[in-house]
């Protein structure tokens, strides 16, 4: 699902909720006409306006669809306080339906929550209304500047917020950051920092500005694929030095959300915009993937955050950070440099399925590297109705696919528990037997080539991890986090039966209980949960729309959105056994012979109970 947010004026304050993209309701035709394209800016995709921008310049705007954008775009104004209805709206849209850019990015509230500040807070004078962020980015580039002053500006940026960092301070006997995050390498997997909890609960954990610092390597190009940008903060992520080089923004806005998007990033000239395809309706592009091009490399960033600010905040994300991979020696083949998982050429596959002119340079830099070291499976997600062998390469039958080749035994394992941990769910049918646990359990039960006959005579059980009320409102973020978790109530209403699969979220362990999950992850654990058969981090949530479902008696199978994520299993890793070890304290064990894996939240997982909500 979406995660995008809209920011609301009530009672309460400003509140930022997010959007879905529940299939069951039919999308708004028409379109505003817009007349103009921003000079300046790019677009590796976009040098045509779409058919129903034309057919608004010929036909016009009904006058319900006008006065209804009236009152998303943001030149309508601020809402107005106290202003009747649901103070609480879960699906803020713009024309055709979808989220728009503006409405999609939230800003962060000194009211809200903790009001910790973080790495990029900003100072800013508190305005009446929500679009105050966009209309101080027009106003300070209205005059054309100079790459050297606006570098200055940035510049000033990044030194002000730099002092506002919540850095991990170094107790007494406390390693220096930088070593303690060399010994949780092993698995490339991370959280992001969280402002508001205990210092050393961030021992391990990693901010944008860490991601992208030059201690990882000289940026020489980068793209960022996601769901939601917000433009001039993912500029001041990245260090002085690198901001005006070649940066590629792959996204899936459509119309008025797209045109706002060439409006933020025209004051930066080295960025150029590529528009996903999304040809099955109410699809998103949901993958959340950085490349970055170094002088002395190449890596691959798989991550669940949004590109904005309370992202990065006080939620709880996951990263996957691939090791930096070294060019290729001259003369060697380009599909040399391949890892055991298949990494190099699924990754080819996935960016080739965009079918992007825009994106054939990147695919060039994957080739001209070494992806040999990589030990994690890739598991994604692309828009189609995917037939015979290309079933099997996308969505929750790529994951059959590869847990189906697995060789290590593991005993009783037909018995070992499945767990699922989401931010959002989607529609899945009136009772369980629809997909959740026909189709999609089939797929995650998998265990090696025999694994269905024995799933078939012993079920695993299925744990789905996901806020309550009360997680909510005891969060850092208060209720606004909640915006973050959408779950329509109509379809809530439509699936009662799924409240008996439903468990708490939980994260004591590593300090992040009250910060509400954005991660999603999936895997496998053994029934006293002290071992895991398999991990997977993804952007996908729990929904048909992200994983796929089955058409025409099987035959194939129709995803709606982009995903990805990475799957790991212990034999990738030379772990024998068949089994990691689940880590029980904040950072590695260096005395246990294999190292065991930091699971993000607490297990076993509570279920919720008959009053929980």
């Amino acid at each position: 699902m979406s995660d995008g947010v809209s920011r609301i004026q009530s009672q309460h304050g400003k509140w930022t909720v997010s959007s879905s993209d529940e299939e069951d309701t039919e999308p708004v035709r028409g379109s505003q006409v817009w007349t103009h394209w921003r000079d300046g800016v790019s677009d590796s995709d976009e040098t045509v306006i779409d058919e129903g921008e034309l057919e608004a310049l010929h036909f016009g705007l009904p006058e319900a669809f006008a006065e209804t954008d009236k009152k998303l775009l943001p030149s309508a104004g601020p809402v107005p306080q106290g202003s009747s209805g649901n103070p609480i709206k879960t699906e803020a849209t713009g024309l055709l339906g979808r989220p728009s850019p503006t409405s999609k990015q939230s800003r962060p509230s000194s009211e809200l929550g903790w009001g910790v500040s973080s790495s990029d807070e900003e100072t800013e004078t508190k305005v009446e209304g929500w679009q105050v962020k966009e209309e101080r980015v027009k106003e300070e580039y209205s005059v054309p500047r100079s790459k050297k002053q606006r570098l200055t500006e940035l510049d000033h940026h990044y030194s002000v917020e730099k002092v506002q960092e919540p850095e991990v301070r170094a107790a007494e006997g406390m390693l220096d950051k930088w070593d303690v995050l060399a010994k949780a390498q092993t698995f490339g997997f991370y959280l992001t920092k969280v402002s508001g909890i205990p210092a050393e609960n961030n021992a391990c954990a990693l901010h944008i500005k860490d991601i992208l610092s030059p201690i990882n390597g000289t940026i020489t190009a980068s793209a960022q694929f996601n769901y939601c940008f917000d433009i001039p903060w993912l500029m001041k992520q990245y260090p002085v030095e690198f901001r005006t080089k070649p940066l590629l923004i792959v996204h899936g806005e459509q119309r008025q959300a797209k045109i706002q998007l060439h409006e933020d990033a025209h004051p930066y000239p080295n960025v150029r915009l590529c528009q996903a395809k999304l040809e099955i309706a109410y699809g998103t592009h949901h993958t959340k993937m950085m490349l970055i091009l170094y002088e002395e490399g190449f890596r691959v960033v798989i991550h669940t955050s949004n590109l904005i600010h309370d992202d990065w905040h006080q939620k709880t994300q996951g990263i996957w950070l691939s090791p930096l991979y070294p060019r290729l020696p001259e003369g060697i083949p380009e599909m040399a440099g391949e890892s055991a998982t298949s990494f190099k050429r699924d990754l080819i596959d996935y960016l080739a399925s965009y079918r992007s002119v825009g994106l054939n340079e990147w695919i060039d830099h994957v080739k001209l590297h070494d992806l040999s070291s990589t030990s994690v499976y890739l598991i994604g997600s692309t828009p189609g109705r995917h037939q015979g062998n290309e079933k099997q390469k996308w969505g929750h039958f790529k994951l059959r696919k590869v847990l189906s080749g697995c060789t290590s035994s593991v005993a009783s394992r037909e018995s070992w528990p499945l767990i699922g941990q989401f931010s959002s769910i989607g529609s899945l049918g009136a009772d369980e037997t629809k997909w959740l646990c026909s189709e999609f359990k089939e797929s995650l039960s998998t265990l090696g080539p025999d694994q269905r006959d024995l799933c078939s005579v012993k079920p695993a059980r299925l744990h789905l991890v996901y806020p309550t009320v009360e997680n909510v409102r005891t969060s850092l973020e208060g209720y606004p986090g909640g915006g973050s978790l959408p779950y329509a109530i109509d379809t809530a209403q439509k699936q009662p039966w799924l409240t008996s699969f439903l468990s708490k979220w939980s994260a004591e362990l590593t300090g992040r209980s009250r910060a509400l999950p954005h991660i999603k992850t999936y895997m496998r654990a053994s029934p006293d949960f002290r071992e895991l058969a398999w991990f997977l981090v993804t952007s996908a949530n729990l929904s048909k729309a992200a994983w796929g479902t089955l058409e025409k008696n099987g035959f194939q199978l129709m995803i709606r959105s982009y995903e990805l994520g990475v799957l790991y299993l212990p034999e990738a890793f030379g772990i024998g056994t068949g089994r990691f070890l689940v880590q029980r304290g904040q950072l590695p064990d260096c005395k246990t012979p294999e190292k065991p894996f930091p699971v993000p939240y607490d297990l076993p997982p509570q279920h919720y109970g008959s009053r929980v909500h």
